[in-house]
């Protein structure tokens, strides 16, 4: 299974319904995709945990939390960030199903390599002396290091106790020979498509760009970590692919 640019939730790839759960096929090793980590994983389960009333999702691609979760809009205000002509082509999706926007559903774009998140952010009527909650799945990937440390910078702005969920894919030399050939035939199919993998990481280079953004690692899961929090006991057989990693950070103490 391939993460492309166009497939994949957080690229702005065309689906058929917009609310419906993504429907992949399913290898044993697999990248399940930014939509099913934040509905089923670190993401949101954070999100709920820590009582944030402010939830970013950079590269919000067709996510759906906003009609998962509708319950949740309006006491929690949710901003999606994604790049210009992929939110654009949400917003006409939306239109055309007649889904629902509701007050504190709020919509910012921002192309991550050429705008200003903070700019963006500002528009959409983000409280930065407030918590915030950020998620950034399957994005990191395609950016350079210095949109990627751009970006955590104006993350490590918002309000004390303001956190981030980030995916990043990590270095050969961190694979096991299974997820290094899976990678191999990602990055030649996303490089015919127009849009390369321009950075990956071994876990130490990860946590010094959070570090250097001015945030604090608050959980670096492993492979197997992940595996065991949030794989255990399924009948299909689905693990995570040790490609793509998470860690969560967090604001420091002012």
């Amino acid at each position: 299974m391939t993460r492309s640019p166009s497939g994949w939730p957080g690229r702005g790839g065309p689906r058929s319904r917009l609310p419906a759960k993504p429907r992949f096929p399913r290898p044993r090793f697999a990248r399940t995709g930014p939509a099913s980590w934040r509905a089923h994983a670190t993401p949101e389960d954070r999100l709920i945990s820590g009582g944030y009333r402010q939830y970013v999702i950079l590269g919000a691609g067709l996510d759906s939390f906003a009609w998962r979760r509708a319950d949740l809009i309006g006491w929690l205000r949710l901003i999606e960030v994604d790049r210009p002509a992929s939110q654009a082509r949400k917003l006409a999706r939306i239109a055309e199903l007649g889904l629902p926007v509701r007050d504190g559903h709020l919509f910012a774009a921002v192309d991550f390599e050429a705008g200003s998140l903070r700019d963006g952010l500002d528009r959409a009527g983000l409280d930065w002396s407030e918590p915030a909650f950020f998620s950034w799945l399957g994005v990191t990937v395609y950016l350079t290091a210095e949109a990627i440390d751009a970006t955590l910078r104006s993350v490590s702005g918002c309000g004390p106790g303001s956190e981030i969920v980030l995916s990043y894919d990590a270095s050969d030399a961190f694979l096991d020979d299974a997820a290094r050939e899976m990678v191999k035939i990602e990055a030649r199919l996303v490089a015919a498509s127009g849009e390369p993998y321009a950075t990956r990481m071994s876990p130490a280079q990860a946590e010094a760009l959070i570090a250097g953004a001015g945030l604090e690692v608050a959980e670096h899961l492993t492979p197997q970590a992940l595996d065991d929090r949030y794989f255990a006991g399924r009948s299909d057989g689905l693990r995570p692919s040790a490609a793509e990693r998470l860690i969560a950070a967090r604001t420091r103490r002012r």
